[in-house]
């Protein structure tokens, strides 16, 4: 008989939360949301109107695990904890998501430079009919930034699928000055708030 080993479902693709997660040693699995066509469409990520950042990514957050879970129930998988998170950049109380092209995403930058920011990343774990969520809010600075060297940055694409138009593990790295907070929350996963969640759910953590 094989004994299955404890495992949790990443809701996610993005290989920033595969790494922090490796890094903490947790044993995870992909659980990718679109190659079950019993599924309906992917969660709508569009801000609803008048919608606070801070409610806004919890609310998104918290539609990713119901959606992992959901997906889990169908395909009639081991019933082990689905981790969702998501990730948004906000300046002066406005949501910046994910560019649309480079211009957007120069754009973004623009209003980046020389300010402080803040990034909200939340996390949800979903198993059975419960669902928590935790956010880590970080402050970062960015130092004040020319054409030319915005235009480099671009070059590299590294802005594409990013909140604000950037990653603070890339290259962008170089553009701040200061942070406060969490730098895996900044990165895509808080690993404080994640640690504790998996605690609650009783599942092993460093």
């Amino acid at each position: 008989m094989r004994i299955i080993q404890p495992r949790i479902y990443l809701a996610s693709q993005s290989p920033r939360r595969r790494e922090l997660l490796k890094q903490i040693g947790i044993n995870f699995e992909m659980l990718l949301l679109r190659s079950d066509p019993r599924r309906s469409e992917d969660v709508d990520e569009t801000p609803l109107e008048g919608e606070q950042a801070e409610a806004y990514v919890r609310r998104i957050c918290h539609e990713k695990a119901h959606a992992g879970r959901e997906s889990l129930r169908l395909r009639s998988l081991p019933p082990f904890p689905v981790l969702a998170a998501d990730t948004t950049v906000t300046l002066d109380g406005r949501i910046l998501g994910k560019p649309d092209n480079a211009g957007h995403a120069a754009a973004m930058i623009r209003q980046l430079s020389g300010r402080e920011h803040h990034v909200l990343s939340a996390v949800a774990i979903a198993m059975g009919e419960r669902i928590e969520v935790a956010l880590s809010t970080s402050t970062v600075r960015f130092t004040t930034l020319g054409d030319e060297r915005i235009h480099r940055y671009l070059l590299s694409r590294e802005y594409i699928g990013k909140a604000g138009g950037y990653a603070i593990q890339g290259q962008a790295g170089a553009f701040i000055e200061h942070i406060s907070g969490s730098y895996s929350g900044v990165m895509g996963l808080p690993l404080f708030e994640t640690v504790q969640l998996l605690q609650r759910f009783d599942y092993h953590t460093p």
